[in-house]
């Protein structure tokens, strides 16, 4: 068991390091947040199970975009011992590679549970809940 401010701390840096991690493309940076056996839902249809997986899907996902910002609000954690839960708003710019000029813009709300691992805060399950999209210019209406 860890002191709860240091731990507080290590658990917002682990949401610091996964928004960075996906904005500078530095995959080994964002692999390092998660557990090997992570869950990963909302992303889609798809649950996606392990740490590897869901970075090589990521890694493939952020083929479609130029540059990304994810901005994160104040992490939300409660910590008991080795487990923490934490919320976390987020507002995900996208610049679209397949039409310049397009962005899209995501608000939604990760819902993250973390476990103590080696003595490190791993992601161990992770959901995306969306609260709206916007692209901007819109698509041609048909």
């Amino acid at each position: 068991m860890g002191d709860i401010t240091a731990d507080r701390i290590a658990v917002q840096d682990v949401m610091s390091r996964y928004a960075a991690g996906v904005d500078d493309r530095d995959l080994g940076l964002y692999r390092s947040c998660f557990a090997d056996d992570v869950e990963v839902v909302g992303f889609g249809a798809e649950t996606f199970r392990g740490g590897d997986e869901w970075t090589a899907y990521v890694d493939q996902a952020l083929q479609a975009y130029g540059a990304t910002q994810h901005m994160l609000s104040p992490v939300y954690a409660t910590i008991e011992g080795d487990e923490a839960n934490a919320r976390t708003d987020v507002q995900a710019l996208h610049y679209m590679k397949a039409s310049e000029g397009t962005t899209l813009t995501l608000w939604a709300t990760y819902f993250t549970k973390m476990r103590r691992i080696d003595g490190h805060w791993k992601i161990v399950r992770h959901e995306l809940v969306s609260r709206g999209t916007k692209i901007e210019p819109p698509p041609p209406s048909v």
